[in-house]
């Protein structure tokens, strides 16, 4: 079966699928609680978030459909060289064929052109193949968390120096 995969910018049309997107993979694997993107009002509205300096949002279509994405962020309290790796996630059809490794490598590829030189990340247990993804790109475990992003519900942290 052939798959047309396209990974572009955000644009305004793609905030409701994409909220959609993000919360129900959020309920499939458990995490939807308070304190998370799960309920950030800011979850509703990602194209109007995106439009802030040295950020960018990666929708991954799948012939046509929104099949998740992953964005960069300047997070409040990140030091200026640090951005965070911030809202990816994929519908389960769209895992185990490396679209997420896809979104990485591209966000990675801007986080240089952004002008940074380390990608920060809050994540949570349950999101194990998602963690072993990122240590495979050079993530490491960090103590607590860096920055301010107001998602006090997640309980893992990593660090990527570029």
């Amino acid at each position: 079966m052939n798959q047309e995969i396209l990974i572009r910018n955000i644009l305004p049309a793609d905030n409701i699928a994409l909220a959609k997107v993000i919360r129900d993979t959020m309920t499939e694997f458990g995490v939807n609680r308070p304190n998370t993107v799960f309920d950030d009002p800011t979850t509703d509205h990602l194209y109007e978030l995106f439009q802030t300096e040295r950020s960018i949002y990666n929708i991954a279509e799948i012939n046509g459909e929104i099949a998740g994405g992953a964005g960069l962020f300047p997070t409040k309290g990140l030091p200026e060289d640090t951005c965070e790796l911030v809202k990816m996630y994929l519908i389960p059809g769209a895992r185990g064929f490396g679209l997420g490794r896809k979104l990485i490598e591209r966000c990675v590829e801007k986080t240089k052109e952004l002008g940074y030189k380390n990608i920060y990340i809050e994540s949570m247990p349950e999101l194990g193949k998602a963690l072993n993804i990122y240590t495979k790109f050079g993530f490491e475990y960090l103590k607590g968390p860096m920055g301010n992003s107001g998602h006090c519900g997640c309980s893992l942290w990593m660090l990527k120096r570029l």
